[in-house]
């Protein structure tokens, strides 16, 4: 199905996007990966090499001016793009009242204006090309509201409401849109966070630690690609049910949270000395 497809993977340096990139490079697409780290895209490019065609884009969706360039090299090299998956991202760890505003402003550049800003610089190719598919790595996190995740959750939400706006702008247009909504997965999500003072997280929760291993949830990602899903739900833990309470029983879920809340303070999982 996706075999000399030209996929683009923001995020690829890890987690799921260096996972997602070597479930494509199998199905033997042509893959572009774009993070900040170069050395550490090389390495994923390493690894998927052997299978499929790779080219490494670096590139800070954070800052604006870069967008276009990386876009325009893309196109040089591939001289199209099938499929973006925009997965860049960071998340956070942090109570509301010791969240400073710049931490958000950053939250929201990374996980909002830089996706959003990327899509709007590669929907006219695909619109020319008559074609494509675009995908977002959205979270649980952007259906329900978690506690310490005020930003991240108001991020995830955001990025929920305008792919699936946009989903009916273009569908008449031959263009996919898909939302993917991870619950815990092992990644380095947490240690990569943001604390209230936007210095790093630095260590892996126990709710990460719990979830889904990489491997599996690529693998079910790329299930719901191949079954054109409009939306991918992936995990396997507690959470996961966390969307169907929230639609049928909103009270339930938010006394669930509320217990979660205390049971995070209570363990001092937040505590960074």
């Amino acid at each position: 199905m996706f075999k000399n497809q030209v996929v683009w993977i923001t995020g690829a340096s890890s987690g799921i996007g260096e996972a997602l990139a070597q479930e494509f490079a199998r199905e033997g697409a042509r893959l572009i990966l774009s993070a900040r780290r170069e050395e550490a895209l090389a390495a994923v490019a390493e690894k998927c090499s052997a299978a499929a065609a790779v080219h490494i884009v670096p590139f800070d969706i954070a800052e604006e001016t870069a967008i276009q360039p990386a876009v325009d090299q893309v196109v040089a090299t591939a001289g199209r793009i099938d499929l973006l998956i925009n997965n860049a991202g960071i998340s956070q760890r942090s109570s509301t009242i010791e969240t400073e505003l710049s931490t958000y402003r950053k939250l929201f550049e990374v996980d909002v204006f830089g996706q959003i800003a990327l899509t709007k610089a590669v929907l006219p190719i695909m619109l020319e090309q008559g074609n494509g598919h675009l995908a977002v790595t959205a979270s649980v996190a952007g259906k329900i509201g978690a506690p310490f995740r005020t930003g991240y959750c108001a991020a995830k939400h955001a990025m929920m409401g305008f792919f699936d706006s946009l989903r009916t702008e273009v569908a008449h247009k031959s263009i996919r849109v898909t939302t993917i909504t991870p619950g815990y997965i092992r990644t380095s999500i947490s240690e990569n966070a943001v604390r209230g003072d936007g210095k790093t997280f630095g260590k892996t929760d126990e709710a990460i630690a719990g979830g889904m291993e990489v491997g599996p949830a690529a693998e079910a990602i790329m299930r719901g690609f191949r079954k054109g899903k409009q939306e991918i739900p992936v995990g396997v833990g507690m959470e996961m049910h966390a969307l169907r309470i929230k639609r049928y029983f909103p009270n339930l879920l938010f006394k669930i949270m509320n217990k979660q809340y205390a049971k995070v303070a209570k363990s001092n999982q937040l505590e960074t000395q």
